[in-house]
């Protein structure tokens, strides 16, 4: 039998797709804690909500551009995949768990969706009493009512277990798999074997996810001051 392959430093997260994650964390426990709170601190709510607009379009862009495992291609995977993955039968160079292994990748993608569908019922809710979307203008008092209703409730509590659930796989991971999944998110790099396709993440690089921020920005003013 060869002797194992070495592990060595592997760039896996691009410094864009940690700064993605990071911002989008302490976004979401903004926007919650200041939902909470009410009153003046809607303010700050609707605040958070722009910003994860502006991040979910940059991840939307940057899934198409950005380092190979950021990339929705690295980790969309088929429903074979899935299910050898499930059964242990990865097969040779696949690289299931170099980033987002297919049981995380549904968990992202339900992520992404909730919050997307959060932020587009957000902006054309009306709660009828101090609290109005910037988009409310532009569809029925019903639809408005729907969509603060849902944005209130189911949409809430599922962004809330879709986080309670990422928080228990890390804990999983790291107790009974000794995995530590928020240190690569953290540093960039994961010890594998040398031969791992690496993630770009070079200037060039972050000077193109810098410009898709600032257009994604520019594009969520856009958008929200059609209300005004």
């Amino acid at each position: 039998m060869p002797p194992a392959e070495p592990l060595v430093p592997v760039r896996v997260w691009d410094l864009p797709t940690r700064a993605f994650h990071w911002l989008l964390a302490a976004t979401i426990v903004g926007s919650v804690v200041s939902a909470k709170i009410g009153g003046n601190a809607m303010v700050w709510h609707f605040r958070f909500g722009y910003l994860v607009f502006g991040l979910l379009a940059f991840r939307l862009l940057w899934g198409f551009v950005g380092g190979c495992w950021s990339r929705f291609a690295s980790f969309i995977y088929a429903p074979a995949t899935l299910l050898r993955y499930l059964r242990g039968r990865s097969q040779p160079g696949e690289h299931l768990d170099v980033g987002h292994n297919p049981l995380g990748s549904l968990s992202v993608l339900a992520m992404l969706g909730v919050l997307a569908l959060q932020v587009g019922t957000g902006l054309v809710a009306d709660d009828e009493i101090a609290n109005l979307g910037p988009l409310s203008r532009f569809v029925s008092n019903d639809t408005a009512l729907s969509a603060t209703s849902w944005h209130k409730s189911w949409g809430q509590w599922i962004v809330l277990a879709l986080v309670l659930t990422h928080i228990a796989a890390i804990v999983f991971y790291l107790w009974r798999r000794n995995v530590n999944l928020v240190r690569p998110m953290w540093a960039g790099d994961k010890p594998l074997v040398a031969s791992t396709p690496a993630a770009a993440d070079h200037g060039r690089s972050r000077l193109l996810a810098l410009v898709l921020a600032t257009l994604c920005a520019a594009a969520v003013t856009m958008i929200v001051r059609l209300g005004g």
